[in-house]
Order: structure tokens, then sequence, then C-alpha cells
């Protein structure tokens, strides 16, 4: 049962809580989606049709009744202007907390390449300092006070943040096939997030990639809908916990989002923001699998994808938005946009969107473009153009989202204690989750009896990538794209050549390091470290599959006559060109800080 005095309100929503709580035994009757409407322009063969779909269902601990009552109640004292402004969120590089005294916005963002004071490298303390003056701005606005939700992409763990612990990117583990790592590697990044004060990541990505010349291919957990459907419960539950009725989030929870609604791993040509030329059918079985196992664990948002499907784009498509996913799939929590993805709709621009809104979108990410869009989209609030009862819909399934995570409490979420307790940022403790992590997600493709290798051997390591943290990395790493960070960025890990010495060193062997694969006394092994380097989104798109650098084979074309060199692939794609004979290769795809000597116990 909820308790009043965990709300910082006025004394009548005080009152409008405690009488819900006491009559929280009724049945709650929540207002109906709006109806997305049969005049909106789309393809027919982009046009869902509820009746074929899953049924999937928010838990009720979102919409109780003493919660839905302290909605309507705060709600009737808002302004339509605070309305609107909860529909918006701005990037922390594009928006001062000054701003907020003028504009009373729902949400702030970190995207990929922003951080406090446009440093890539700030300390955690930096991060507390930057959430905690926004979040001071937003409540000395006056008028009605509604906390700021801060989301940002902690992807493979707490990713932006110096000292913080790294995962294997998701196609790694897939290959792990074990829900229960999932679920621990999303408390230990939750746990993370929350130290340094964001609330929310737009995670977990349930994408089910089938091209992997798709630049986000390593996002998802694997082209099986059966793997991403496995997982997506388990990561959503331990980000979020299991949602109590009338209870917050416990300390060390965050906020979920699941993404991209819908179809980014099915684009024609693996094309990212591209066009899913598919059947409903497929639609359904193979790239909706992960969605309602996120939903029937309480997944509080979900993030709409830039992609189309036959021709429409889903940001503006009310048969996805509204009228599947609030219909059959039963999702209760709150829709936000991607990056400025509502200026792709036909008849919209960034600055401008009634009919993304209209379609579903509950919250535009306007990371550049808030001023001008909150200004519009108030405008067509005004004008009936975005109807009341659409602004009210949004802005209830936003509120829910912000009491569950407890922002309304007097002293705030109760991960507010966490706060400043960085000792959690890459300690032991959550290292040993990623070292089991790399270990779980390492494939052996071939061995043709080099493995196991004699710990007391000699060992080369052969290749640039093998003492490069952040190739080993890759993208969503510190920066968007991941690349430019060197070795002092990476306080807590080790390289994949680093793990390699000091496990060899410690069984009586040797090792030595060659990027080039040279050597003068023959070692009895060699184990060559090499693949792509670090990129995200878009820019990993390729036409083909085939490695155009041959520079990478270098290594093994010195050491193969005198030893059969494990090589390493970081991509899904495994661009690496054809196996060498005589050479176990192990795929580690992008395995993070902590892969070295994670990756070092199978063969040593």
């Amino acid at each position: 049962m909820i308790h009043s005095r965990r709300f910082l309100t006025a004394t009548t929503a005080v009152l409008a809580l405690s009488a819900a709580a006491c009559a929280s035994a009724q049945s709650v009757d929540l207002p109906d989606p709006v109806p997305a409407g049969a005049d909106i322009p789309l393809p027919d063969d982009a046009r869902a049709d509820p009746a074929n779909w899953p049924a999937s269902a928010t838990p009720d601990a979102i919409t109780d009744a003493a919660t839905e009552a302290f909605i309507t109640e705060l709600m009737s004292r808002m302004t339509l202007e605070e309305k609107v402004g909860q529909t918006i969120q701005a990037d922390i590089s594009a928006i001062t907390p000054e701003d907020l005294a003028t504009y009373p916005l729902g949400s702030i963002l970190a995207g990929g390449n922003s951080e406090p004071g446009g440093d890539a490298y700030a300390s955690p303390q930096a991060w507390l300092d930057l959430a905690v003056a926004f979040r001071e701005a937003a409540a000395a606005r006056g008028g009605t006070a509604i906390p700021l939700i801060f989301g940002i992409d902690a992807v493979h763990g707490h990713n932006n943040v110096v000292g913080a612990t790294l995962f294997p990117h998701n196609i790694g583990l897939g290959a792990a096939r074990n829900p229960d790592l999932i679920r621990r590697i999303a408390e230990v990044t939750a746990l993370e997030v929350a130290v340094t004060g964001a609330d929310w990541t737009f995670g977990p990505t349930v994408a089910v990639p089938r091209d992997d010349r798709w630049g986000r291919a390593y996002e998802g957990y694997g082209e099986h809908p059966e793997i991403v459907a496995s997982y997506a419960g388990a990561v959503t539950l331990g980000l979020q916990g299991e949602l109590e009725s009338g209870e917050p989030l416990a300390a060390g929870r965050i906020a979920g989002s699941a993404k991209h609604w819908l179809a980014d791993g099915g684009t024609l040509n693996g094309a990212d923001q591209g066009d899913a030329q598919i059947t409903e059918r497929e639609l359904i079985d193979i790239h909706a699998a992960g969605y309602p196992p996120s939903i029937d664990a309480g997944i509080l948002t979900v993030m709409a994808s830039f992609s189309s499907w036959n021709g429409a784009k889903h940001t503006g498509n009310p048969t996805i938005l509204t009228d599947v996913l609030r219909g059959p799939l039963g999702f209760d929590g709150f829709v936000v946009s991607d990056w400025n993805a509502h200026g792709q709709i036909p008849g919209c621009s960034n600055e401008s969107c009634a009919a993304a809104f209209n379609a579903g979108i509950d919250m535009f990410m306007a990371p550049d473009s808030w001023r001008a869009l909150y200004h519009n989209t108030l405008e067509q609030a005004r004008s009936g153009e975005i109807g009341m009862a659409r602004l009210d819909e949004a802005v209830r399934r936003i509120l829910r989202v912000k009491v569950k995570l407890g922002l309304f409490e007097p002293e705030g979420p109760a991960s507010r204690a966490l706060e400043g307790q960085f000792q959690h940022l890459g300690s032991d403790e959550h290292r040993a989750v990623a070292r089991d992590a790399v270990r779980q997600s390492l494939v052996l493709l071939k061995n043709d009896g080099v493995l196991p290798i004699r710990a007391n051997a000699n060992i080369l390591v052969a290749g640039a990538a093998a003492d490069d943290i952040g190739q080993a990395s890759g993208g969503w790493t510190l920066t968007w794209q991941g690349t430019g960070n060197r070795r002092e960025h990476f306080p807590n890990g080790q390289s994949i050549w680093e793990g390699i010495e000091e496990a060899v060193t410690e069984a009586g062997g040797s090792a030595t390091l060659s990027a080039d694969g040279s050597f003068e006394a023959r070692p009895d092994v060699a184990i060559v470290v090499f693949g792509e380097t670090p990129y995200a989104e878009f820019q990993g798109d390729v036409e083909h599959l085939t490695s155009s650098r041959k520079s990478r084979w270098r290594p093994c074309a010195r050491c193969r006559p005198r030893a059969s060199p494990p090589s390493r692939c970081s991509s899904p794609a495994g661009p690496c060109g054809p196996i060498p004979r005589s050479t176990p290769p192990t795929p580690s795809w992008p395995p993070g800080c902590p892969a070295p000597r994670a990756a070092a116990s199978p063969t040593c």
C-alpha cells in the first residue's frame, strides 16, 4: 500500500492518496488509450492488425488506485505549459539548469557524445554534480512541482563514466545463453548508474539483428528471437527489480527502456534507420519477440525506432505505437522517441511534429530542438491540432513512471542514498560479474589440437589490438563511437595482453608482446589478437562482410609458419576473412575491460 507521507505535494494531493489507498481493493478504471484514428495515411501493408498480436500486460503495480488518484489530482493543478513541458526531453549539451526556470521540461538526457562540461572523461563526481544541478533547478522553478527524469545510454555497463564496469556487448552475451547472467549484469549496471545521479537507461536493446551488415548488430543479443525473448524479462528485472504496488523502485534500481520499437534489426540490407520490408507475421514472430517479456516484467518505458515498416516510419505509425503497443501488448508506461526521430516523419521537422505525438509518442527526445519543439507543441495543443485527451494521456503515462521511480518522495528515490558512493564503480564484485560474462560469451569455433595451451609455455601475443582496451570495448564506450580512448581512461581494466601476461607469468611461463607478429626467439605458440575498430550506429553500416584490411592478417602471416595462433574477431559479422589453417579462432566480440584474464582462462 502506498503511504501518503512519501509524497511531497499539496495537502489536497495527500488526501487524495489516502482516500485511494483505503480503497485500494477496488478496481481502477484507467483512461483508454486515445484512438489512433483510421484516417492516418499509411500504406496498407504498414497497418498492424491488433487481432494478430500476442497478449502481454504491464503489472498492475504501476497503476494502483493510489498512484492514479495522485496523478489525477496533480494534473488538475498543472497548467497547459507544464503538461506540454513533460513531453519534451532535452540533451545536456543543449540546455542549462538555468533554462528550467523558464521551460518546465519533463526530462533531460546525456546522449552518446554529451557529458559534463564537454569532457568525455569527466569524473563520477562531475556527473553527479550535473544531475543535482538540473534537479535543483527544476525544483526551484515554481508552479506545480514535478521532478525531472534523467536518461542515459548505459548499454554495456555504465559505459559513459570513467572507472565504471564495462561488460561485453549484447551480441556476445547472447552466446552465453544465460538469462541469470544477464540479470546480474543489469543489476550491476543499475547500481552504478544510480550512484552517479541518473534515473533511467535507454536499454535493453531487444532488437533481433537479421543482417550482420547493420552497424548496430552487436547491440542485439542474437539473430534468433528465442534468445532475445529469453533475455528481455531478465534484464528488465535486473534494472528495475520486481514492481510492487504502492512502492517505488528499491535503492540501486533505475528505469529501463525496451528498444527500438520495432524491427530495427530487420531493415533491408541492414541499413540503420532503414525500412523493414517484411510481413506483419514476420514483424510479430521475429522482431516483436522481446517486447511481451519486457512488458510482463514491468518495463517502464519503450523507445520507438527511427526505422520504418513497409515505408511508414514507426515514430509516426499509430497502429504500431497505439493500437498494438497499448492494445494487446498492454503497455502502461510511456513511449519516448529516438534522437530527433520525429523530424523524419513526412510533414514534420525537428522543431514541430504533432503527427508523431498524435500517433502515440509520449515524450519527444529533442536533444537540440527542444526549445522550438516546446513552443510549437504548446501552440498545437492550444489550437486543438493535438487534442487534450491525447496530451493528458501522455502526461499521465510519464507521471506514472516518475511515481514508480520515487521521484515524488520527500527525499527522492531510494537510490538517492547511494549517490556519491563511487566505490561501487568498477568494484571487485562487479568486475567479477564482468569476467564471468566474458568467459561465458567466448565462442571456440575450431580446434585442431592447439588448445589447451600449456600454462608454462613461451607465448607470443601479436596484433595491435592486443594491448588496446578501447578497441576491446567497442562503440558506446565513454564516447558515442568509442574512438580516441587511451589506456588511462580505463583505470580498473586490463588489456588482453596484460591479462595474458599476468596469467602466464603466474603459471611459470613467459609472454612477449609483438604488435606486428615479429619475433627473435621462436615461441611455443602465438595468440594473435585482431578485429574491428570501434563504431556505433549508422557509422558501422557496411555493404559487405569481407574484410578489405589485409593488415589485420599480417601478424598471422608472420607467425603462422612457426606457430598456430588463436585469433580474435570483434564483430558478429566475422569480417576478419577466412580462418587460417590450424588456427583455433575464439571470437570474443567487444568484451570490454575485464576481458583479458577471463579470455586467458580457456587457453592458459
